[in-house]
């Protein structure tokens, strides 16, 4: 039988060449790049409602996960006119504003797409404040899990709505929307005071020591993350490890069983079919007012 050579794509009025289709990109998982294409078409319109307008910092596979990688800022050379592309910091960012650029990148072998807190057009205003929980190598899911749902009891008395996803790797990250009234030193602040707080109600548990060995196997609380430049795996993006997990929004009661490695492209799809998307309140949340009480206690 013969393997096929190429295929010519077409989405969006967009024509695409994909080249090796039946390369393994995720060789554990079975999943060729023609799979992996198959599956982002389903995921684009959902992964575009958070993507859309913000800096892409691309992670490459040429030969697959499990295999050499690089980050890619700058556009590669041969990308295509009809990619939007913006300027920031003296580099050309791609930004993930339609399918078929997603799809363009997955022929790139792009397994993971990370995005700015902010959009192009509003640099100076990150749209949400995000709790960044890294589990230490000694820990399991359930060690953050917990630590996350002990967030969520005290946000949900503070009437702050948080929205949770996996990272896709060993942590989960939970974001609290914000409408962009905060510049990134109010939100920062933010973050400061949560994360503190949480350290200090959670002791034994949590953590801010931004070195690892210093840890003492407690989770991270990563809240220096959101910054100007810095970016998050979005959310349905892939990762680049074996089992070809997503970066999965969750509901809070499913933290009680869901891990990371049991959303992966081969059931996202159906899992949005029975779940819809969870994030997508998150894009008419606003917390600004619950958010003001705190600042002013800090001012």
């Amino acid at each position: 039988m013969m393997d096929i050579v190429d295929i010519r794509l077409k989405i969006e009025n967009k024509e695409i060449n994909l080249t090796n289709p039946d390369k393994l990109l995720w060789p554990e998982a079975n999943i060729t790049k023609k799979d992996y294409i198959e599956a982002m078409t389903v995921l684009a319109p959902f992964m575009l409602k958070y993507a859309k307008n913000r800096m892409l910092t691309s992670i490459r596979y040429p030969h697959g996960a499990g295999n050499k990688s690089f980050f890619q800022k700058e556009k590669p050379d041969n990308t295509p006119e009809w990619v939007k592309t913006v300027k920031f910091n003296g580099k050309n960012y791609i930004m993930l504003n339609s399918a078929a650029t997603i799809v363009w990148l997955c022929t790139q072998a792009v397994l993971e797409f990370h995005t700015s807190f902010n959009p192009y057009n509003d640099l100076e205003h990150p749209s949400h404040l995000v709790f960044d929980l890294d589990p230490d190598d000694n820990q399991e899911f359930e060690d953050v899990a917990g630590i996350s749902l002990s967030i969520y009891e005290t946000l949900q008395s503070l009437s702050i709505k948080g929205f949770i996803k996996t990272s896709g790797a060993s942590g989960l990250q939970i974001f609290i929307p914000t409408a962009a009234k905060y510049d990134y030193d109010t939100a920062r602040k933010l973050n400061e005071f949560f994360a503190q707080y949480f350290v200090q109600k959670l002791k034994g548990k949590l953590t801010i020591e931004r070195l690892k060995k210093n840890r003492e196997g407690k989770t991270y609380f990563d809240w220096l993350q959101m910054w100007y430049g810095k970016t998050m795996i979005a959310p349905y993006s892939p990762r680049a490890v074996a089992s070809a997990v997503v970066s999965a929004p969750l509901e809070w009661e499913e933290l009680s069983w869901a891990r990371p490695e049991l959303f992966t492209l081969k059931n996202i799809a159906s899992r949005l079919e029975e779940k819809g998307d969870l994030f997508e309140p998150s894009l008419n949340c606003n917390n600004t007012e619950k958010l003001d009480e705190i600042l002013k206690r800090l001012i």
